[in-house]
């Protein structure tokens, strides 16, 4: 084969710039595959650009396909020689690379190869036919990828120039890099249509949750989707039960399920889920049969046999842990990096579907407890439910009481800080009790982290949602509370009105017939002695018994008219407290051993009362303390001054009073007969009393050490 001189620099110069401007070409077609995915007319572009380098050029560029290790012979461009393409029939089937030629040790060598440097090879028999003389094989690389190769064929027997070659390694850089572009784009392109397309299930799921389903309805939706965007053959939900102790399965998909273990399984056992339970962070594994995963892995079906596995856990906003949801596969590598991402993101649906139906029970419940409980077990089950739903380890509530102080009211878990916090911060969130009546706040509900795992996270927006309409419903118990008892009072005043209107009635009658009777017994007396003054001088005994007959009937009438007088219209006046109390405490008898201690009453300011009846009460609540301490001990009268009220207590030393009876001792069947030593009927005029005077009577006591009662009176107001 003869040298080809170099072409003069004349003749190169109309070369080198037909070279050059298809190189322009050819870049500015290359730019456009991300436009059209057309990566064809690139590639025909450039070889029809390397048969204009030199005369009697023809031209094939072939496609790589890395997993068969094959030229596609189905997925290639050519260009023929001017003339040549007519002159001579084309049989595409026939012109097949073979599997030991120019091509295919191109690529094996990453570098090009010439028919006339491998004497070994053979120019393949049709090109041979259609007279080639000389085959050039340059791999088309991009870093270590090979691409496809790129043949030259020579129809004179001579060898590539240097200027020839030098285009034509042009050309085929060109070539890789219109073909890696292509595939790059395409692939975006694929990528994109597949997240586009894992987003709009992932939409699905979030439609699931907003459907208002059952949650274990939810979470087997949640699983069928997981299922189909993984390819997974199994999977399963299971939940941390209240003790944190247990995973309890919830829901569980198959496309073949036979027997599958679904019993609960222990946080510390020796599991795969277990395990992500306790180290709170997903795990691929890629073979089960890897030694450190064999021994720990639990079948999910006794019958079929699983090879790979994707499992991620259930972490809520606040850091609690939800469950664990788990996927298996048949085969080996059955999970990538992007399907670990993907079912994360479902974990996160999860999530949301399990705190949006643990917080629709709670409030479901907390309702009931509304209509059918006391507002201490409400505000009791309330501090319960923000510790479960809020995943902290303390809870309480503050009420405000009536001069502006705040007060714990009840609280939940292990320790309360001894100061209510004035901000949210790591470990603690709280929130007012707001009422639509009044302008400042009930009280406080507030959350705390006081474990000794430190800190929380920060406080999410979930949360403080959670925290405020726990605290609402805390507001509403309060505010219920506040008008049963005002209704109650009210019901109990009417009743009182009613009973004194009909009781006046007898008592006016009965001491009218009194007066006729009873009067009728001193005025006959003293018509005995009058008449028998001289033998009542001589007997002694008859005539004492007289005086003693007129005596107990006077008292008698007196007695009954005193009385009475309690069953009459009350007129209410300005009164003061501590005047009252010392005549209570004139008008009783107290043994020597009895301490009386009295203060704070001289200067309250006067209330809305009658001046009779209050000695009445003071004078019964006296005599009960006596009783109780047995003629030894201590009595405290103390008083205080609030908003709208004055407070007094009157507090013994005595056996106290059972907290089961603190109610029954008010009632009017309580009496000191049926229960001996106890406090008697006196205690059921002192709240009657107490309630026609606008006022409260209540009892502390442990059953053990002491009784106080507190007295309640409204303020009268001062005249303009």
């Amino acid at each position: 084969m003869a040298n080809p001189a170099l072409p003069s620099s004349e003749d190169m110069n109309p070369r080198l710039l037909e070279a050059l401007e298809s190189l322009n070409q050819i870049s500015t077609a290359i730019k456009q595959i991300g436009i059209s995915e057309d990566q064809s007319s690139s590639l025909q572009l450039i070889v029809e650009s390397a048969i204009h380098v030199a005369p009697g050029f023809s031209a094939s560029i072939y496609i790589y396909n890395p997993a068969t290790e094959t030229l596609n012979a189905e997925m290639r461009v050519v260009a023929y020689a001017e003339g040549y393409k007519s002159s001579n029939p084309i049989n595409p089937r026939q012109d097949v690379p073979r599997s030991n030629g120019f091509g295919m040790r191109a690529i094996q060598r990453k570098r090009r190869t010439l028919s006339y440097e491998e004497p070994d090879l053979q120019i393949h028999p049709y090109q041979q036919a259609l007279g080639v003389k000389a085959v050039a094989a340059f791999p088309l690389t991009v870093a270590d990828d090979v691409l496809g190769v790129l043949y030259i064929y020579l129809y004179e027997d001579r060898r590539l120039s240097r200027f020839e070659e030098l285009m034509l390694h042009n050309f085929v850089n060109q070539a890789a890099m219109a073909i890696h572009h292509a595939r790059n784009m395409a692939g975006i392109r694929q990528n994109l249509a597949q997240k586009e397309n894992e987003l709009s299930r992932l939409r699905r799921a979030g439609l699931l949750i907003s459907s208002r389903q059952k949650l274990e309805e939810t979470l087997e939706a949640i699983l069928n989707l997981a299922l189909e965007l993984t390819h997974a053959q199994y999977g399963i939900f299971r939940l941390l039960d209240k003790s944190g102790e247990y995973l309890v399965t919830r829901a569980v998909s198959s496309l073949q399920l036979e027997r599958p273990l679904v019993e609960k399984l222990p946080t510390n056992g020796k599991s795969i889920m277990a395990y992500v339970a306790r180290t709170r962070q997903p795990l691929l594994i890629r073979d089960l049969r890897e030694k450190q995963w064999a021994e720990m892995y639990y079948p999910l079906d006794s019958v079929l046999e699983m090879r790979s596995e994707l499992c991620v856990p259930l972490i809520n906003a606040s850091g609690r842990l939800e469950g664990v949801l788990n996927l298996e596969s048949p085969q080996i590598n059955g999970f990538s990096e992007d399907d670990n991402h993907m079912l994360q993101s479902l974990a996160t649906h999860a999530v949301t579907a399990i705190q949006e139906a643990r917080l629709l029970d709670a409030l479901q419940e907390a309702a009931q407890l509304l209509i059918s409980e006391s507002s201490q077990t409400v505000l009791s089950h309330l501090c319960e439910m923000a510790n479960d739903l809020l995943n902290t380890s303390s809870s309480a509530i503050w009420l405000t009481n009536e001069i502006g102080e705040i007060k714990l009211e009840t609280f939940c878990g292990e320790t309360i800080p001894e100061h209510i916090p004035t901000a949210q911060g790591n470990n603690s969130l709280v929130m007012p009790l707001i009422s639509a009546d009044k302008p400042s706040a009930l009280g406080m509900f507030g959350v705390f982290h006081t474990g000794a795992g430190g800190t929380r996270g920060d406080t999410s927006e979930w949360d403080k949602k959670v925290l405020a309409c726990l605290a609402n419903y805390a507001a509403l118990a309060v505010q219920n509370e506040s008008r049963q008892q005002a209704l109650r009072a009210s019901q109990e005043q009417h009743l009182i009105a009613e009973t004194f209107a009909a009781v006046g009635d007898i008592s006016a009658n009965l001491l009218h017939n009194m007066n006729i009777k009873v009067g009728v017994i001193p005025v006959r007396v003293q018509g005995i002695q009058d008449k028998y003054q001289k033998l009542l001088q001589q007997e002694a005994y008859l005539a004492k018994s007289l005086s003693e007959i007129e005596r107990s009937a006077t008292a008698a009438m007196q007695i009954v008219q005193e009385n009475l007088s309690h069953l009459r219209p009350i007129r209410l006046e300005r009164i003061q407290v501590a005047p009252r109390v010392t005549e209570a405490l004139r008008t009783v008898s107290a043994p020597a051993d009895i301490h009386v201690e009295v203060g704070g009453l001289e200067n309250l300011p006067t209330v809305h009362a009658s001046g009779q009846s209050l000695v009445f009460v003071f004078r019964n609540l006296i005599e009960n303390a006596i009783d109780a301490m047995g003629g030894k001990g201590e009595i405290k009268i103390f008083g205080k001054q609030t908003a709208n009220w004055v407070e007094i207590s009157v507090s013994d030393t005595g056996r106290g009073i059972p907290p089961e009876l603190h109610e029954k001792i008010f009632e009017l069947e309580y009496s000191s007969r049926t229960h001996p030593g106890k406090m008697g009927f006196g205690l059921w005029w002192v709240k009657t009393l107490m309630t026609r005077l606008g006022g409260i009577v209540t009892v502390e006591s442990d059953g053990v050490s002491g009784t106080t009662f507190h007295l309640r009176l409204p303020i009268a107001e001062q005249d303009a």
